[in-house]
């Protein structure tokens, strides 16, 4: 096991190396494919160095058992060593885990779709915080964070934005994110100071690969039209924006965000592929009942499953009665205690 961790290392390395060249910079392909593969590698890696970390604290601590020393010192050395031994065993416990593969989801890359919900432009404004909010934790976990698709409102927020995540564990952190998000504060424009509700609503697609799911090119109409957006120079004057419409489902995918129709016709694809893939999945867990029991709650983008109240700063997820007091820091992004306290919940019912 060290042996393929010695390598993962090297590799971790090489890839730092490689990020930090010009001729891989302008490349958006390479940038992309060596940046995943970085965050593929970053939890094993950072677990290894601190097992090594560890080790090293323990090696330096065992002279002091040949030396002479007062019975109390000697009593604490003691205590050390053993909570250092502890804590590799622990370590070594979870790098074992990590290189098993155990975890079926750790590779799947996702997509993320943000809508307003009630509340009107409130509304925007809280899909926009959102998506902030999942941008920072992609960022702070070194995932590659990509945007995809977005209806800005003139006075800010979204009615709708779509991005993807790639990274080691971003769908297993992330796949509990489905659902009706709601906040509860007071609006800038409220002049009476009085406290609204407003929701937006989320849906996490696992990407497929194209093993998962083959698109037959007939069962689409594939529509271009001139992108809407700001005049003078940058005025489109081509026919970029695409619309995919999947006949046999009715599933209908617009993209508009880059300038070139191409562009704009991949980016569209991928959001078809994950959203036909997120059906399939759906019929299947309705199949199985008992599937359906091992998960938080049933998945239905109409289930509230979240509340954020400014006023007394809390979060509350209603699935697992997870509350946190940390309304600021989560909307920066920091997630990992809702998200640790989701995967816990989950496999706990798992072997209920």
């Amino acid at each position: 096991m060290f042996e393929q961790l010695e390598k993962l290392e090297k590799r971790y390395e090489e890839l730092e190396e490689l990020l930090g060249r010009q001729e891989v910079a302008v490349d958006q392909e390479a940038y992309s494919r060596y940046a995943k593969e970085l965050s593929d590698l970053s939890d094993p890696v950072r677990l290894f160095r601190q097992y090594k970390n560890i080790s090293k604290q323990a090696s330096d601590l065992q002279h002091v058992f040949s030396e002479k020393h007062d019975k109390e010192f000697m009593e604490l050395a003691t205590a050390e060593v053993e909570s250092l031994k502890n804590q590799q065993a622990e370590l070594e416990q979870k790098l074992k885990v990590m290189l098993a593969g155990e975890d079926k989801d750790a590779g799947t890359d996702l997509i993320v779709e943000i809508r307003q919900g009630t509340g009107g432009d409130e509304a925007a404004l809280f899909a926009a915080d959102l998506y902030r909010m999942y941008s920072l934790y992609a960022a702070a976990k070194g995932w590659v964070f990509e945007p995809m698709s977005g209806s800005p409102k003139e006075l800010g927020g979204f009615k709708e934005v779509v991005f993807s995540v790639r990274g080691r564990d971003a769908y297993k952190r992330l796949k509990f994110e489905s659902g009706v998000h709601r906040v509860q504060r007071v609006p800038e424009t409220e002049a009476q100071g009085r406290i609204h509700t407003s929701t937006a609503t989320v849906a996490v697609l696992a990407e497929p690969k194209e093993v998962d799911m083959a698109i037959n090119p007939s069962d689409l109409r594939i529509d271009t039209y001139r992108s809407s957006g700001p005049g003078g120079q940058h005025m489109q004057k081509t026919d970029s924006a695409v619309r995919i419409t999947h006949i046999p489902t009715g599933v209908v995918v617009a993209c508009q965000d880059e300038r070139s129709q191409l562009k704009n016709k991949a980016k569209a694809m991928r959001i078809l592929g994950a959203r036909l893939l997120d059906m399939k999945r759906e019929a299947e867990i309705k199949k199985l009942s008992q599937e359906r029991k091992s998960q938080i709650g049933s998945g239905d983008r109409s289930e509230k499953i979240r509340t954020y109240n400014f006023p007394d700063r809390r979060v509350t997820d209603h699935r697992i009665n997870f509350t946190s007091h940390r309304l600021e820091a989560i909307l920066d992004g920091d997630m990992d205690e809702l998200s640790d306290a989701l995967i816990k919940a989950s496999e706990e019912k798992k072997h209920e």
